[in-house]
């Protein structure tokens, strides 16, 4: 079978949509549905999504998160609960997706911005449509541990909301050193000559 490169990569898509719907099927069955709207099991419609319509940016800005991503859930999922097979798919298999895709759709400087304006997006949203117990997105108090450190929620997010905006762009300097864009490199190329 002959299939070009572009419907091989629009054909991607598939992968992250069936590792959000097995997500989805684990906190079905533990009735914890809001856990759904966590960034990482967002960020996998919007990354199948981009493959499925071929748009740069909606590949771009989960793929950004997919850096950080990894390490929170690692940290303050696997250390905690362990290891289940729909979380290690969103978490790992959204990464490997994500580089593979960027192979093609490469990083641009502004895509970070983006990243950053969804999370604050999803994060409001969280905090209106998510349980508090389920502290989605760290949308409704201090992560636990952190208690000490900030006297106030409002304080514990302005540093997280800083801390976060620092991490997306390193991520995404990460992804633009790794693949940067066509126009990047020539720019880079053209200055060092």
């Amino acid at each position: 079978m002959n299939v070009s490169p572009r419907t091989r990569l629009r054909l991607l898509g598939v992968m992250p949509l069936l590792f959000f719907f097995g997500q989805g099927v684990h906190y079905w069955r533990s009735n914890e549905l809001g856990h759904m709207l966590w960034m990482c099991n967002i960020g996998l419609l919007v990354l199948a999504f981009g493959l499925f319509f071929e748009k740069p940016l909606l590949v771009r800005v989960p793929a950004i998160w997919t850096i950080p991503g990894i390490f929170m859930w690692f940290f303050f999922y696997v250390v905690i609960w362990g290891v289940f097979l729909s979380s290690v798919l969103v978490h790992v298999g959204g990464l490997v997706v994500a580089a593979i895709a960027l192979r093609s759709y490469r990083m641009d400087a502004h895509s970070w911005r983006y990243a950053f304006g969804w999370f604050l997006l999803v994060q409001l949203l969280s905090r209106f449509l998510t349980a508090p117990q389920l502290n989605v997105n760290v949308a409704h108090t201090i992560q636990p541990g952190w208690e000490r450190v900030f006297p106030s929620y409002w304080m514990f997010w302005l540093a997280l909301t800083i801390v976060t905006a620092a991490v997306l762009w390193l991520s995404g300097l990460l992804w633009r050193i790794l693949w940067p864009t066509r126009e990047s490199s020539a720019r880079r190329a053209a200055s060092l000559s």
